[in-house]
Protein backbone atom coordinates (compact mmCIF):
# COMPACT_ATOMS: atom_id res chain seq x y z
CA UNK A 1 0.00 0.00 0.00
CA UNK A 2 1.61 3.47 -1.00
CA UNK A 3 1.93 5.94 1.68
CA UNK A 4 0.73 8.65 -0.55
CA UNK A 5 -3.13 9.69 -1.37
CA UNK A 6 -3.78 9.49 -5.25
CA UNK A 7 -4.47 12.52 -6.76
CA UNK A 8 -7.60 13.04 -8.44
CA UNK A 9 -7.21 13.71 -11.85
CA UNK A 10 -9.09 17.22 -13.26
CA UNK A 11 -12.18 16.18 -14.03
CA UNK A 12 -12.64 14.24 -10.51
CA UNK A 13 -11.83 17.57 -9.03
CA UNK A 14 -14.26 20.15 -11.26
CA UNK A 15 -17.57 20.85 -9.94
CA UNK A 16 -20.50 19.75 -10.82
CA UNK A 17 -22.02 19.79 -13.30
CA UNK A 18 -18.09 19.68 -15.25
CA UNK A 19 -16.44 17.27 -13.21
CA UNK A 20 -17.07 13.66 -11.91
CA UNK A 21 -18.47 15.11 -8.58
CA UNK A 22 -22.38 15.28 -7.83
CA UNK A 23 -23.70 19.10 -6.27
CA UNK A 24 -22.99 19.59 -3.34
CA UNK A 25 -26.53 21.08 -3.05
CA UNK A 26 -29.83 18.29 -2.85
CA UNK A 27 -30.60 17.12 -6.32
CA UNK A 28 -34.13 18.69 -5.93
CA UNK A 29 -33.01 22.11 -4.91
CA UNK A 30 -29.67 22.30 -7.60
CA UNK A 31 -32.32 21.28 -10.45
CA UNK A 32 -34.87 24.06 -9.08
CA UNK A 33 -31.69 26.56 -9.34
CA UNK A 34 -29.59 25.48 -11.98
CA UNK A 35 -30.14 27.99 -14.22
CA UNK A 36 -28.76 30.16 -11.52
CA UNK A 37 -25.85 28.05 -11.01
CA UNK A 38 -24.99 27.30 -15.14
CA UNK A 39 -24.71 31.58 -14.89
CA UNK A 40 -22.58 31.49 -12.01
CA UNK A 41 -20.43 29.01 -13.65
CA UNK A 42 -19.74 30.99 -16.54
CA UNK A 43 -18.99 34.27 -14.28
CA UNK A 44 -16.42 32.38 -12.73
CA UNK A 45 -14.93 31.16 -15.73
CA UNK A 46 -15.12 34.82 -17.38
CA UNK A 47 -13.07 35.96 -14.01
CA UNK A 48 -10.77 33.65 -14.40
CA UNK A 49 -10.07 34.76 -18.11
CA UNK A 50 -9.77 38.27 -16.68
CA UNK A 51 -8.36 37.86 -13.71
CA UNK A 52 -11.02 40.04 -12.07
CA UNK A 53 -14.17 39.83 -10.30
CA UNK A 54 -17.85 39.59 -12.10
CA UNK A 55 -20.95 41.07 -10.92
CA UNK A 56 -24.08 41.58 -12.82
CA UNK A 57 -27.14 43.85 -12.90
CA UNK A 58 -29.54 43.22 -15.42
CA UNK A 59 -33.00 44.57 -15.94
CA UNK A 60 -35.69 43.57 -18.43
CA UNK A 61 -35.19 46.62 -21.03
CA UNK A 62 -39.25 45.33 -21.78
CA UNK A 63 -40.76 45.75 -18.96
CA UNK A 64 -41.65 49.49 -17.62
CA UNK A 65 -41.32 48.77 -13.59
CA UNK A 66 -37.29 47.57 -14.55
CA UNK A 67 -36.03 51.13 -14.42
CA UNK A 68 -33.17 52.03 -11.70
CA UNK A 69 -34.94 53.29 -8.71
CA UNK A 70 -33.96 53.10 -4.80
CA UNK A 71 -34.69 49.52 -4.50
CA UNK A 72 -31.68 48.43 -6.46
CA UNK A 73 -29.41 50.06 -3.72
CA UNK A 74 -29.50 46.98 -0.86
CA UNK A 75 -29.50 44.48 -3.81
CA UNK A 76 -26.14 46.39 -5.94
CA UNK A 77 -24.06 46.94 -1.68
CA UNK A 78 -25.04 43.41 -0.78
CA UNK A 79 -23.58 42.35 -4.33
CA UNK A 80 -20.38 44.49 -3.98
CA UNK A 81 -19.96 43.19 -0.05
CA UNK A 82 -18.41 39.45 -1.73
CA UNK A 83 -15.91 41.38 -3.63
CA UNK A 84 -13.30 42.84 -1.26
CA UNK A 85 -12.40 45.87 -3.08
CA UNK A 86 -10.61 43.37 -6.23
CA UNK A 87 -10.37 44.87 -9.54
CA UNK A 88 -14.43 44.27 -10.51
CA UNK A 89 -16.28 44.09 -13.91
CA UNK A 90 -20.13 45.19 -13.81
CA UNK A 91 -22.11 43.16 -16.82
CA UNK A 92 -24.85 45.95 -17.32
CA UNK A 93 -28.59 45.97 -19.14
CA UNK A 94 -30.69 48.15 -18.49
CA UNK A 95 -32.61 51.60 -20.18
CA UNK A 96 -31.85 54.02 -17.44
CA UNK A 97 -33.81 55.03 -14.58
CA UNK A 98 -34.34 57.59 -11.75
CA UNK A 99 -31.60 59.92 -11.51
CA UNK A 100 -30.96 60.17 -7.75
CA UNK A 101 -30.91 56.22 -7.43
CA UNK A 102 -28.64 55.82 -10.04
CA UNK A 103 -26.55 58.43 -7.88
CA UNK A 104 -26.15 56.35 -5.14
CA UNK A 105 -25.23 53.35 -6.88
CA UNK A 106 -22.37 55.05 -8.39
CA UNK A 107 -21.25 56.43 -4.96
CA UNK A 108 -21.66 53.03 -3.51
CA UNK A 109 -19.44 51.57 -6.48
CA UNK A 110 -16.90 54.36 -6.34
CA UNK A 111 -16.69 53.71 -2.38
CA UNK A 112 -16.81 49.59 -3.03
CA UNK A 113 -14.69 49.35 -5.95
CA UNK A 114 -11.41 51.54 -6.99
CA UNK A 115 -10.78 49.44 -10.19
CA UNK A 116 -14.27 49.83 -12.06
CA UNK A 117 -15.00 48.33 -15.39
CA UNK A 118 -18.46 48.43 -17.28
CA UNK A 119 -19.17 45.42 -19.26
CA UNK A 120 -22.22 46.76 -21.69
CA UNK A 121 -23.01 43.11 -24.05
CA UNK A 122 -26.35 44.94 -25.32
CA UNK A 123 -27.45 48.06 -23.71
CA UNK A 124 -27.12 50.55 -20.72
CA UNK A 125 -29.06 53.41 -22.05
CA UNK A 126 -30.23 56.82 -20.11
CA UNK A 127 -28.72 56.51 -16.70
CA UNK A 128 -27.22 53.51 -17.52
CA UNK A 129 -24.37 55.35 -19.54
CA UNK A 130 -24.80 57.28 -16.95
CA UNK A 131 -23.00 53.91 -14.53
CA UNK A 132 -20.72 53.37 -17.08
CA UNK A 133 -19.10 56.95 -16.77
CA UNK A 134 -17.90 55.90 -13.25
CA UNK A 135 -15.45 53.31 -15.02
CA UNK A 136 -12.43 53.24 -15.94
CA UNK A 137 -13.03 51.59 -19.23
CA UNK A 138 -16.42 50.71 -21.24
CA UNK A 139 -16.20 47.23 -22.84
CA UNK A 140 -18.19 47.20 -25.64
CA UNK A 141 -18.76 44.96 -28.71
CA UNK A 142 -20.64 44.67 -32.20
CA UNK A 143 -24.18 44.86 -30.51
CA UNK A 144 -23.15 47.27 -27.74
CA UNK A 145 -24.48 50.44 -27.09
CA UNK A 146 -24.92 53.58 -24.95
CA UNK A 147 -26.97 56.19 -24.79
CA UNK A 148 -27.92 60.09 -24.42
CA UNK A 149 -28.25 61.36 -20.53
CA UNK A 150 -30.98 64.49 -20.81
CA UNK A 151 -32.75 63.92 -18.56
CA UNK A 152 -37.20 62.97 -18.99
CA UNK A 153 -39.85 64.63 -16.54
CA UNK A 154 -43.25 62.30 -16.72
CA UNK A 155 -41.50 60.86 -19.95
CA UNK A 156 -40.64 64.37 -21.33
CA UNK A 157 -37.37 66.26 -22.06
CA UNK A 158 -36.57 68.27 -19.63
CA UNK A 159 -34.86 70.14 -22.39
CA UNK A 160 -38.51 70.77 -23.80
CA UNK A 161 -39.96 71.72 -20.07
CA UNK A 162 -36.95 74.51 -19.34
CA UNK A 163 -38.41 76.64 -22.66
CA UNK A 164 -40.21 80.18 -22.21
CA UNK A 165 -43.76 79.08 -22.63
CA UNK A 166 -43.91 76.44 -20.35
CA UNK A 167 -42.76 78.92 -16.98
CA UNK A 168 -45.27 80.75 -17.71
CA UNK A 169 -48.02 77.59 -17.67
CA UNK A 170 -46.38 75.67 -15.24
CA UNK A 171 -43.50 77.63 -13.41
CA UNK A 172 -42.85 74.94 -11.08
CA UNK A 173 -42.85 72.14 -13.44
CA UNK A 174 -40.31 74.51 -15.61
CA UNK A 175 -37.92 74.68 -12.37
CA UNK A 176 -37.68 71.19 -11.88
CA UNK A 177 -37.11 70.62 -15.37
CA UNK A 178 -34.23 73.17 -15.28
CA UNK A 179 -33.09 71.52 -11.31
CA UNK A 180 -32.80 68.10 -13.46
CA UNK A 181 -30.78 69.27 -16.15
CA UNK A 182 -28.22 70.66 -13.82
CA UNK A 183 -28.50 67.47 -11.50
CA UNK A 184 -27.48 65.45 -14.39
CA UNK A 185 -24.62 67.95 -15.70
CA UNK A 186 -23.06 67.58 -12.12
CA UNK A 187 -22.85 64.29 -12.10
CA UNK A 188 -21.90 63.52 -15.41
CA UNK A 189 -18.72 66.06 -14.86
CA UNK A 190 -18.11 64.52 -11.07
CA UNK A 191 -17.69 61.13 -12.67
CA UNK A 192 -15.95 62.05 -15.97
CA UNK A 193 -13.46 64.07 -14.08
CA UNK A 194 -12.43 61.82 -11.72
CA UNK A 195 -13.08 58.82 -13.66
CA UNK A 196 -11.84 58.13 -17.10
CA UNK A 197 -11.22 61.88 -17.96
CA UNK A 198 -9.42 62.20 -14.90
CA UNK A 199 -5.98 64.94 -15.91
CA UNK A 200 -8.20 66.47 -19.14
CA UNK A 201 -8.77 69.85 -20.04
CA UNK A 202 -12.26 71.52 -18.31
CA UNK A 203 -13.44 71.79 -21.79
CA UNK A 204 -13.03 68.48 -23.35
CA UNK A 205 -14.89 67.55 -20.51
CA UNK A 206 -17.51 69.95 -20.78
CA UNK A 207 -17.97 69.05 -24.74
CA UNK A 208 -18.46 65.07 -23.64
CA UNK A 209 -21.55 66.56 -20.62
CA UNK A 210 -23.01 68.65 -23.28
CA UNK A 211 -23.08 66.15 -26.41
CA UNK A 212 -24.57 63.48 -24.57
CA UNK A 213 -26.97 65.81 -22.01
CA UNK A 214 -28.27 68.22 -24.62
CA UNK A 215 -30.12 67.33 -28.16
CA UNK A 216 -27.41 68.79 -29.98
CA UNK A 217 -26.03 65.97 -30.95
CA UNK A 218 -28.18 63.05 -29.99
CA UNK A 219 -31.62 64.05 -31.04
CA UNK A 220 -33.91 61.10 -29.70
CA UNK A 221 -33.43 59.75 -26.08
CA UNK A 222 -33.35 56.50 -27.20
CA UNK A 223 -29.86 57.54 -29.66
CA UNK A 224 -27.59 54.64 -30.38
CA UNK A 225 -24.42 56.08 -29.02
CA UNK A 226 -22.11 52.37 -30.12
CA UNK A 227 -18.42 51.77 -29.53
CA UNK A 228 -17.25 54.46 -32.74
CA UNK A 229 -19.33 57.19 -31.31
CA UNK A 230 -18.45 56.30 -27.72
CA UNK A 231 -14.64 56.98 -28.67
CA UNK A 232 -15.28 59.88 -30.83
CA UNK A 233 -16.49 61.42 -27.67
CA UNK A 234 -13.81 60.51 -25.69
CA UNK A 235 -15.35 58.05 -23.95
CA UNK A 236 -11.99 55.19 -22.67
CA UNK A 237 -13.64 51.92 -25.06
CA UNK A 238 -11.82 48.73 -25.11
CA UNK A 239 -13.66 47.46 -28.37
CA UNK A 240 -13.95 43.33 -28.36
CA UNK A 241 -14.47 41.90 -31.90
CA UNK A 242 -17.33 39.18 -32.29
CA UNK A 243 -14.40 36.53 -32.37
CA UNK A 244 -12.88 37.83 -29.41
CA UNK A 245 -12.88 34.97 -26.39
CA UNK A 246 -13.98 37.14 -24.01
CA UNK A 247 -16.79 38.71 -25.70
CA UNK A 248 -18.05 35.32 -26.84
CA UNK A 249 -18.07 34.38 -23.16
CA UNK A 250 -20.10 37.89 -22.40
CA UNK A 251 -22.10 37.58 -25.12
CA UNK A 252 -23.35 33.96 -23.96
CA UNK A 253 -23.63 35.30 -20.64
CA UNK A 254 -26.17 37.52 -21.78
CA UNK A 255 -27.77 35.36 -23.76
CA UNK A 256 -28.50 33.31 -20.57
CA UNK A 257 -29.88 36.10 -18.90
CA UNK A 258 -31.86 37.85 -21.65
CA UNK A 259 -33.85 34.48 -21.64
CA UNK A 260 -34.08 33.38 -17.92
CA UNK A 261 -34.93 36.95 -17.46
CA UNK A 262 -37.59 36.58 -19.43
CA UNK A 263 -38.58 32.88 -18.97
CA UNK A 264 -38.63 33.78 -14.79
CA UNK A 265 -41.00 36.69 -14.83
CA UNK A 266 -38.36 38.67 -13.58
CA UNK A 267 -37.64 42.43 -13.66
CA UNK A 268 -34.19 42.12 -12.72
CA UNK A 269 -31.25 40.26 -11.85
CA UNK A 270 -28.25 40.66 -9.07
CA UNK A 271 -25.32 38.35 -9.64
CA UNK A 272 -22.12 37.34 -8.91
CA UNK A 273 -20.69 34.30 -8.38
CA UNK A 274 -21.69 33.11 -5.07
CA UNK A 275 -24.65 35.99 -4.59
CA UNK A 276 -27.85 36.03 -7.07
CA UNK A 277 -30.83 38.21 -5.78
CA UNK A 278 -33.82 38.15 -8.26
CA UNK A 279 -36.83 40.94 -8.65
CA UNK A 280 -40.03 39.39 -9.59
CA UNK A 281 -42.66 41.35 -11.79
CA UNK A 282 -46.16 41.41 -9.68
Amino acid sequence: MSGTEDKASPAEQAKFPRGKSLPSQSPLFWVQQKDRYLRQLIISDIEEMTGRRLVVYFANRFRNESMINAGDIPYVAELLGDIGGAPTDLLLETNGGETDATEAIVSLLQSMVPDLRVIVVNAAKSNGTMICLAAREIIMGPTSELGPIDPHLNGVPASILIEAPIAQQNYPLHRLAAYAIMQTKKLATSLLQTGMLAGKQPQEVSAVVEALSTKNVFHSHGSVVDHREAKTLGLAVNYLPEHDELWKRVWLLHCMYAQDITTMNYLKIFEGRARSTSVAAK
